[in-house]
């Protein structure tokens, strides 16, 4: 077709250079492109018929190509992409991409001219005389994909993997060999990799662990297991997948679609096996043959459920005990076994005894770790009352599964015998323990009680008795050892103790150490040998005034004695005094009586206080009586009848102050007066020892002065001499002792100093003193460890005669040669001339007779 380029040809696969409307395409060019493809397709149909399953020979392309469009001035290009179709035998279009397992030396894309069935990919300027070259460039050029310059045939170096990348993008370019010079626009084209199945599925949530509850109906859903391929799932069955088992069909199931694992038999049983290993198996291209599969293990653990009833090993269990055995003491373990685990196998376990056993001897507990039952003494055994205990133990499960009911009954039963063995016991008291009464005035020696014990082994050995000293350490009971009898070793006194509670001892004959207690209680019965007294030391205040009647105390008593019937006493005045004229006694026959006034009036004056015997007797048996007196004191009185004062001073303070507080008050003075007198001894103490001190220590000597004197005129205000004695020694004096003539005049005389006038010269001082004073102070120190070393130092106003340096004071000055004259102060007037009188005028005198 003259101006749209070459025909395809009739050998070559059908294909179509379709341009783009990127320039005007005329409509001849273009019916014929159509008739072209057509045409392609007819022939192409009819040669794959005779070479069945050549299929897609090359990928989509796009090349360049040139027409001269009708209507468009001379030489004139358009350049447009060129789509290559191809189909397959079966007349269908192969698509327009290269399968990904596709690598070998064939070319996926073919250029060049048309030759059999290559697919003329080419410009439309390549004249095949070599002077093209065919480059590409983009995703995977120079290293996946390389182009034949020459034929443009374009090659896969490695297999491709649509897994990783499913589709590449080139560009294509012509260019002149010769000149590297760009012949056409450079092209884009893509190559997609065709997926294959070349992925296998996988299970990538493993492992994969599920559970079953035994007994569970068939179908019953387990767990659901899920496999991924890789493939593409758009694209074929390459990932269609279809579940099947391999291992453990017999007891399981899976849904080849979704992967949902389930029961096949209705009766797993855990405790046949407990875990099952199921391998799943997944197969892609919907299971057909030659699909890849994988494979993937699951457990099935069996969980349990409550199906089997507690069971003993054995139906009868055989203990024996000591009937010595205290309560709670274990005599043994028995455990039921039962299949299951978990809560299942929790039990409980019941005892009873048979009938004509012996009662409940024992009582069971379950130990909540091993679930066994403990069976316990819950009486105290007796051999020679009972040998031998039988007893039907049954255990049950706690928790029962209604739904396993039909299984039977979840329980079971044992019998139990326990054999008491004898052992040596001791004695046992019959009663135990009871109560004893005994008249207080018993005599020494007299019955009390009896107690009784016996031996209760078979040997009824003899037993002996003794009372425990520790709840009788008075001795007052003593005891028989032979018949138990208890009877008095003292006298006894209800008011003292009423009550006695001692400890009795039994033991065997022939074995002290079999020995057994019991505790009895003693009670004192009382007898009448208390007489009643007045609750208290009764004392009344009646005003002078008074009338007659008036009440002036309640009197009551007190007994000792506790008479069964209660106390009755009564009240009398006493018969040397049957009828008093100031007072009168009114039994109340309460216990309790009044005293009134008999006249109008009483005088203090004539007499204070009244002295009232008043006899009380109780009821006896035998009737005891006692005499007391009620002090009656006679006071003044106001207007309205309170008491303002009584004659006696010793009343008022009795009725203020207790005894108590009298002492309380004593006490307290007399410490007062201990720490005065303490006081006073250590002042006294510290005043000596400060005096001592005084004395010796030589620092008192420093006499000071707190006159300032009269002034500059005042030249006998003070006298200095006191001072100068202490440093006036004859070291300090100066010239030779020799008298050489070589010697200045100045060096001879000792007095010749700048100084104070001096009064007459005071004898050479005693350093004896001051030896023997610090010869004392580190004897004092030696002698008392207690003193640090240095308190023995003392400090002197005195530097001694063998000083390096000399005084600084103007005292004593050693200086006999001064070179400054005080005849000036003279000439400072009458203020300066006590002054110049000291220095100027002394040293004028001296230096007189040195002349």
């Amino acid at each position: 077709m003259p101006g749209c380029g070459r025909a395809p040809s009739q050998s070559s696969p059908a294909s179509l250079r379709l341009r783009s409307p990127c320039d005007a395409v005329p409509l001849r060019c273009l019916w014929s492109m159509l008739r072209g493809l057509a045409r392609a397709a007819k022939h192409e149909a009819t040669a794959s018929r005779g070479a069945p399953g050549r299929g897609c020979a090359v990928a989509c392309a796009a090349a360049s190509a040139t027409a001269t469009a009708a209507g468009a001035s001379v030489g004139r290009k358009h350049t447009c992409p060129i789509l290559l179709v191809t189909w397959d035998s079966a007349g269908q279009p192969a698509g327009c991409r290269p399968s990904e397992a596709r690598l070998g030396v064939e070319p996926i894309l073919r250029g060049g001219g048309v030759h059999g069935d290559r697919t003329p990919i080419h410009s439309d300027s390549d004249e095949g005389d070599g002077t093209i070259k065919y480059t590409i460039s983009g995703e995977g050029a120079g290293t996946i994909f390389l182009i034949d310059e020459l034929t443009g045939d374009i090659h896969a170096t490695e297999r491709l993997d649509r897994e990783q990348k499913t589709f590449y993008t080139l560009r294509a370019q012509a260019r002149d060999r010769a000149t590297n010079r760009l012949l056409e626009p450079e092209s884009e084209f893509i190559i997609k990799v065709q997926d294959i199945n070349d992925s296998e599925p996988r299970f990538l949530h493993g492992p994969y662990i599920g559970s079953v509850a035994e007994l569970s109906p068939t179908g019953t859903s387990v767990m659901q297991v899920m496999a991924s391929d890789a493939d593409d799932p758009t694209y074929g069955s390459s990932a269609r997948l279809v579940y099947s088992v391999l291992d453990g069909e017999h007891h399981f199931t899976v849904d080849p679609k979704t992967g949902v694992i389930r029961t096949a038999v209705p009766d797993l049983d855990r405790e046949s096996q407990e875990r099952y290993e199921v391998v799943i198996q997944a197969t892609d291209m919907a299971g057909q043959l030659g699909g890849l599969s994988g494979s993937t293990t699951v457990t099935i653990v069996v969980t349990d459920v409550n199906d089997n009833p507690p069971r003993f090993p054995q139906k009868m269990y055989q203990f024996s005990i000591q009937e010595s055995a205290p309560i709670g003491t274990a005599v043994g373990r028995v455990k039921a076994e039962d299949s299951d685990v978990g809560e299942n196998t929790d039990m409980t376990y019941h005892l009873r005894e048979e009938s004509g056993s012996g009662g409940d001897a024992f009582k069971v507990t379950t130990d909540s770790d091993t679930q066994e039952a403990i069976i316990v003494v819950q009486k105290h055994l007796d051999f020679e009352s009972q040998q031998v205990h039988t007893v039907v133990l049954e255990a049950l499960n706690k928790f029962v599964d209604p739904r396993f009911a039909d299984l039977g009954t979840f329980r079971d039963q044992a019998i139990v015998r326990v054999a008491v063995t004898d052992v040596d016991e001791p004695p046992e008291f019959r009663p135990p323990s009871g109560l004893l009464e005994v008249q207080e005035d018993a005599q020494v020696g007299s019955l009390v009680g009896v107690v009784t014990a016996r031996d209760p082994d078979a040997a009824n050995r003899p037993v002996r008795y003794a009372i425990d000293r520790d709840s009788d350490l008075e001795q007052i009971f003593d005891i028989d050892a032979d018949t138990g009898a208890i009877v008095t070793g003292k006298g006894l006194d209800r008011e003292t103790a009423g009550w006695h509670n001692i400890t009795v001892l039994a033991m065997e004959a022939d074995n002290h150490a079999q020995l057994s207690r019991a505790s009895l209680r003693i009670r004192i019965l009382d007898v009448n040998d208390n007489p009643p007294e007045l609750a208290t030391p009764y004392e009344a205040a009646v005003c002078e005034d008074a009338k007659p009647g008036q009440l002036i105390q309640t009197i009551s008593v007190v007994d000792r004695d506790e008479p069964q019937g209660g106390h009755r006493f009564y009240f009398r005045l006493v018969p040397e005094e049957p009828s008093n004229p100031h007072f009168s006694l009114l039994d109340i026959e309460d216990n309790t009586a009044a005293v009134h006034t008999q006249h109008v009036g009483f005088n203090r004056q004539e007499q204070d206080v009244f002295l009232l015997p008043i006899l009380v007797v109780d009821s006896g048996p035998p009737t005891l009586s006692s005499t007391g007196t009620l002090t009656i004191r006679i006071c003044g009185c106001d207007s309205s009848g309170t008491i303002q004062s009584c004659n006696t001073t010793a009343f008022v303070m009795a009725a203020s102050l207790s005894p108590g507080a009298l002492i309380a008050l004593l006490v307290c003075v007399l410490i007062l007066v201990v720490l005065a007198l303490l006081i006073l001894t250590l002042r006294r103490h510290h005043k000596s020892h400060l005096s001592s001190d005084v004395d010796e220590d030589m620092r008192d000597n420093v006499i000071k002065y707190n006159d300032e004197g009269g002034g500059e005129q005042d030249t006998e205000a003070y006298d200095m001499s006191a001072l100068r004695s202490l440093y006036d020694f004859g070291e300090l004096k100066g010239g030779d002792p020799g008298g050489g003539a070589a010697s200045p005049p100045q060096a001879a005389s000792s007095s010749e100093r700048h100084s104070l006038p001096r009064g007459p010269s005071s004898p050479e001082p005693d350093f004896s003193v001051f030896r023997d004073f610090i010869s004392r102070k580190v004897a004092l120190a030696d002698a008392d460890l207690s003193v640090p070393p240095y308190d023995a130092f003392q400090t002197y106003a005195f530097e001694g005669a063998g000083s390096p340096a000399a005084s600084l004071s103007s005292l004593h000055s050693g200086s006999t040669g001064s070179e400054q004259d005080f005849a000036f102060l003279r000439a400072w007037g009458p203020r300066f001339r006590p002054l110049a009188a000291l220095y100027a005028g002394h040293r004028g005198d001296d230096e007189a007779p040195a002349s």
